[in-house]
């Protein structure tokens, strides 16, 4: 336990099971994704089915997501409160007050810590934006899945948005807004180092166990 602070469980269990699948899962998708664009393996014979499993591993992962994303936000709504909806939307109360002084610890130029003990309002403001990025990708790759399925769950799912655009565009739009996920994924990373560096509460591990190590204070101050 770290010095003169309390171990408090912030993070529940489908809070960080979901992520790690959305982690996971972005992953696979970008590698399995990339390839399908671009196939930088080529087949050396006919009894190959190199496409087929890379496809079929997209496919699979991307099912996955979608259920991690349903889950997330169902407990968006049941879950304790650092999980809930009112974290994603920082427009009132002392949470958005706190902007200026989060961005200003975050580009170097003050060294105090946001005092909070779920997500920051730069956070959950960021975890809005990537669900949304998300909900995309998986509608987008639905749309371009839908061109070879008939039926009106697929047209449901995305193949409404052929209608709305072009299929290269969608496809365009589908592929470059990997490259946006995984831009978040590094600079995510580095913010919770670096604000696990100073604030000294396990954030980085919380995401394993669901525990912080918090001051008596920062238990008392709700975020």
């Amino acid at each position: 336990m770290k010095r003169n602070k309390l171990q408090y469980y912030v993070w529940e269990f489908p809070v960080r099971f979901t992520h790690w699948i959305n982690f996971i899962g972005i992953l696979i998708l970008s590698v399995t994704g990339y390839y399908i664009a671009d196939p930088f393996i080529h087949a050396t014979s006919t009894k190959q089915y190199i496409m087929g499993w890379i496809r079929l591993i997209h496919f699979i992962t991307a099912y996955a997501l979608v259920m991690s994303i349903i889950i997330r936000i169902y407990w968006a709504l049941i879950g304790n409160s650092y999980s809930r909806f009112r974290t994603w939307f920082p427009f009132s109360g002392h949470i958005a007050k706190s902007i200026p002084a989060e961005l200003k610890f975050y580009f170097l130029a003050s060294k105090t810590p946001p005092n909070v003990v779920g997500h920051t309002a730069m956070g959950g403001l960021a975890l809005f934006i990537v669900y949304l990025i998300l909900i995309f990708e998986i509608i987008s790759g639905f749309a371009l899945y839908s061109v070879n399925h008939s039926g009106l769950i697929w047209t449901i799912s995305g193949g409404w948005l052929v209608g709305v655009m072009q299929l290269q565009t969608i496809r365009l739009y589908h592929h470059l807004t990997m490259y946006l996920l995984l831009a978040f994924g590094i600079l995510h990373v580095y913010i919770a180092w670096y604000s696990d560096r100073y604030e000294r509460n396990g954030l980085m591990g919380s995401i394993f166990s669901g525990y912080k190590f918090l001051s008596e204070k920062e238990i008392d101050y709700k975020s």
